[in-house]
C-alpha cells in the first residue's frame, strides 16, 4: 500500500474512531496518529482472531477497530 494511501486510512479511521469515542477528531495529525497505531493494533488483534481484511475498506474497518480500542484504553488508563 502506498504511503498516502496509508496516510488517508490512518486520517479517516482517527476521524471516525474520535467520533465514535468521544464525539470529535483529534486535528488532522492527531487523526493520523490515533489512525496509524490503531492499524498497528487492529491488524494484530485481527490475527490473534484468524480474521483477514483486505482492499481499502477492510484496512479501514481494520485501523477504525483498532483505533476504538486504542482510545478505549487511553481513556480506561486516564481515569485509573
Amino acid at each position: 500500500m502506498s504511503f498516502i494511501a496509508w496516510l488517508i486510512i490512518g486520517g479517516l479511521a482517527g476521524w471516525i474512531a474520535g467520533n465514535i469515542m468521544r464525539g470529535g477528531g483529534f486535528g488532522i495529525l492527531g487523526n493520523i496518529g490515533v489512525g496509524v497505531v490503531g492499524a498497528l493494533l487492529g491488524g494484530f488483534l485481527f490475527s490473534l482472531l484468524g480474521l483477514q481484511a483486505g482492499g481499502f475498506i477492510g484496512s479501514l474497518v481494520t485501523a477504525t477497530v483498532g483505533a476504538v480500542v486504542l482510545l478505549w484504553v487511553i481513556s480506561k488508563v486516564k481515569s485509573a
